[in-house]
């Protein structure tokens, strides 16, 4: 039994998830590959071979791990908890996209071991949103990062020419044509990676929930930009960022839909400027490959992803070169049980 779960390009909304706010978000082509074939006993036998490192735990004692490990077992959890009667079984997991690159490596890998296992143990898919939550689970509870659904989402409901627009309070998934003409979007690596955990993504996390806190509201979704200027730093500049961010989410969605592109670069631009200075995500390595980006030719340009290092994202207009390293990236099909 073999499964693929995409990574994902965030084209803007970024820390809102967990904010019950906005996002308009892309799966890719590469991403996660899980083989998973049968074993004897109730052992899983796991094997990451980019990383030529292996696992193997009881399905009746799983005990907690670091690093991938924690995905894998995380994923058997959280099934059998969920009633999946799983089996014993050798788990071969192998990817093309780079941990801690801001591209969805850690959804893609909770999202195609959850779909391979599924369909060893013969049982019928979960509705998409529930394994959405599931996987979720597992980066919470296996992991230790504080996120939300975006990533998750972009991974199973990946459509080919398509992003998705989310709703993280109504959980509503609405795709929206991505048609950029001759226009083409590219991502470049800073060079510099990061895991959530350690990048303070947990400390922003907690920044949000204190901002709520203080102006006694559930999420920042209800919050307003007079709500932000009442509260001290930096909680002012977090609730700030989410506030407006949802706003540019809103305003992309207008500009694809009327295929006004153009209008795009500025939003790219704006969101980065308010993840650099009210969010506090990016790094003098980030800034260096939005400069690239932006010198090539860019109409607009940010970081994407938890921040803290990883890929930044940029809009070419037609007939623009592209610095070296940096490579097109295109909507392609969600996560899929091969067979």
């Amino acid at each position: 039994m073999s499964a693929f779960a995409p990574g994902r390009v965030n084209l803007i909304g970024e820390h809102t998830d967990y904010n019950e706010g906005l996002a308009l978000a892309f799966a890719i082509d590469e991403g996660v590959s899980v083989l998973a074939s049968i074993a004897e006993g109730r052992r899983i036998e796991a094997l990451a071979r980019d990383l030529d490192a292996e696992d193997s735990f009881e399905l009746d004692a799983i005990e907690p791990a670091a690093d991938w490990r924690a995905f894998v077992r995380g994923a058997a959890a959280e099934l059998a908890r969920a009633g999946i009667e799983l089996r014993g079984a050798r788990v071969e997991i192998s990817g093309d996209l780079p941990p801690g690159a801001g591209l969805g490596s850690s959804a893609a890998i909770e999202v195609a071991v959850a779909l391979a296992l599924i369909g060893l143990a013969g049982e019928a898919m979960p509705d998409r949103l529930a394994l959405a939550r599931l996987c979720a689970r597992i980066e919470r509870d296996w992991v230790g990062t504080r996120s939300g659904l975006l990533d998750q989402i972009a991974s199973l409901f990946g459509q080919r020419g398509r992003g998705v627009r989310i709703d993280f309070r109504s959980l509503e998934i609405v795709p929206v044509e991505l048609e950029l003409g001759d226009h083409r979007l590219v991502t470049l690596d800073s060079g510099e990676r990061r895991t959530n955990l350690a990048s303070g993504y947990n400390d922003r996390h907690e920044e949000c929930a204190q901002a709520c806190r203080e102006l006694g509201l559930e999420s920042l979704r209800d919050a307003s930009l007079e709500d932000a200027r009442r509260l001290p730093a930096p909680l002012r500049q977090r609730a700030r960022h989410v506030i407006s961010e949802n706003a540019r989410v809103e305003a992309a969605t207008v500009a694809l839909e009327r295929a006004d592109i153009a209008a795009l670069g500025p939003l790219l631009d704006a969101s980065h400027a308010s993840l650099r200075d009210d969010f506090d995500v990016s790094t003098p390595a980030v800034e260096e490959a939005i400069g690239r980006l932006r010198s090539a030719g860019a109409i607009g340009a940010r970081l994407i992803g938890g921040g803290f290092g990883g890929h930044v994202l940029g809009l070419m207009p037609p007939g623009a070169g592209v610095p070296a390293g940096a490579r097109p990236v295109r909507p392609g099909p969600g996560a899929a049980l091969l067979d």
